[in-house]
């Protein structure tokens, strides 16, 4: 289907070629100050057109808000986001109406619909990404004001040029690399026309491009994401895990092809004496209260499905852009052999332009997570203290009640030894 997300509801529509692309967002709670240029930043910085590594369609991508706010604050109904498509070519794609492109989504869509758009990639163009990048846009405004939650991604690798990972065989993830996820800003990752902060690799990154572009070819890569201050106990115990809801919403996006969270499987290779993230004490960077703090992070801020308070951190693969102008050998829809050099502009190599994709997606994920565990722990803060529940039940010190709502509206209760009164 075309939503996405339980308390946080966003709900695409459009095609590559149609006359808009956009979004119905449901569950931004009311009174969150909210222009349209609070969401065009991060359109602009997914917009085709930015450089001579993208495309080469220009596309301005203006956001208008249509509904759910008035006098520039949220009213809690649903919004409605729309953008103009203004650079269509359909005749760029005459060929298509012989040949299914090689690892294209048109022969997918005629096996499911039995038919397609007849122009560009219809649903599976990022285009359809714009209304997710606007949703996640308030989402991660919500989340900056709310809890100070910062979501930079930043591109990892491109074809076989990638970030030191690890300086070492024997760490699980080098230094140079770790620092980055805790302190790159945006700021930073823009600066370079790769999107890859770490300068040295950028320029081989953006020289392996132009190489591929030239040769009429495209390229794969990765972006690497962090999440800062997200706060601890979001994600579900069983099938909504937060890993795998976040894995669940980077592989919906297009051309993805692999989803890692903190190690990944380089940690795979490593004994858990290594690889565990011993506890320690310290403070909430958020509230400035102690807490129990990893000395390590392998486990990217989750472990049992849950956020553990540490940054959240994971790796997004992206195939090769499927059309490309090469010549290649392959059969038309009647089965008969032919040869198929795609017309039309696209990008020689996807993951610049797919890191706001990425950021805003990991903020829909994570403000859909904050609005069910809000919901709980409202809803536990109504019941009375428990005082008769065994120390392993509980947070040292604790009732139940205050290791759920964290202590902010129930009275200060310890825990009771059984048989205490």
């Amino acid at each position: 289907m075309s939503s996405f997300g339980q308390n946080y509801r966003v709900h695409t529509y459009g095609e590559s070629h149609c006359k808009s692309v956009g979004c119905i967002v449901d569950g931004v709670p009311p009174g969150l100050k909210l222009t349209e240029e609070d969401i065009q930043v991060q359109l602009s910085r997914r917009r085709p057109g930015q450089s001579d590594i993208t495309t080469a369609r220009s596309e301005f991508d203006t956001v208008h808000l249509q509904s759910g706010t008035e006098h520039g604050v949220t009213l809690g109904t649903p919004i409605g986001l729309l953008v103009q498509n203004k650079d269509q070519r359909p005749h760029d794609y005459a060929e298509t109406d012989l040949y299914p492109r090689p690892s294209h989504a048109d022969y997918t869509y005629l096996a499911k619909y039995g038919l397609k758009a007849s122009s560009g990639g219809g649903r599976a163009s990022a285009r359809e990404t714009i209304g997710r990048v606007a949703a996640g846009a308030i989402a991660e405004k919500y989340l900056k004001e709310a809890y100070g939650v910062e979501i930079v991604a930043f591109v990892a690798s491109v074809g076989k040029v990638a970030l030191p990972f690890a300086e070492e065989e024997d760490e699980v993830l080098g230094k140079e690399y770790m620092d980055l996820v805790r302190t790159v800003k945006r700021e930073e990752v823009d600066k370079e026309i790769t999107r890859c902060p770490h300068k040295e690799t950028s320029k081989k990154m953006e020289e392996t491009i132009r190489a591929a572009k030239a040769k009429d070819d495209s390229l794969g890569g990765s972006l690497t994401c962090v999440i800062r201050n997200a706060p601890a106990g979001l994600g579900e115990p069983a099938f909504d895990k937060l890993e795998a809801v976040l894995a669940h919403a980077m592989l919906s996006i297009p051309s993805t092809k692999s989803f890692e969270i903190g190690s990944g499987l380089r940690g795979t290779t490593f004994p858990g004496s290594i690889h565990n993230d011993p506890f320690i004490e310290g403070v909430d960077p958020r509230t400035g209260e102690k807490t129990l703090r990893t000395s390590t992070n392998w486990s990217g801020g989750i472990q049992g499905g849950i956020s553990n308070g540490e940054d959240i951190y994971f790796r997004i693969g992206f195939k090769p852009p499927a059309t490309i102008a090469q010549e290649q050998a392959t059969a038309r829809y009647d089965g008969s052999d032919g040869v198929l050099a795609a017309k039309g502009r696209h990008d020689p190599c996807v993951v610049p332009r797919a890191v706001p994709i990425v950021e805003t997606m990991a903020a829909i994920v994570i403000m859909d997570m904050v609005l069910q565990q809000n919901a709980r722990k409202a809803t536990a803060s109504l019941l009375p203290p428990l005082t008769h529940l065994p120390p392993t039940m509980v947070l040292p010190g604790k009732s139940t009640v205050q290791a759920v709502v964290n202590g902010k509206d129930v009275g200060e209760v310890q825990n009771q030894k059984p048989g205490e009164e």
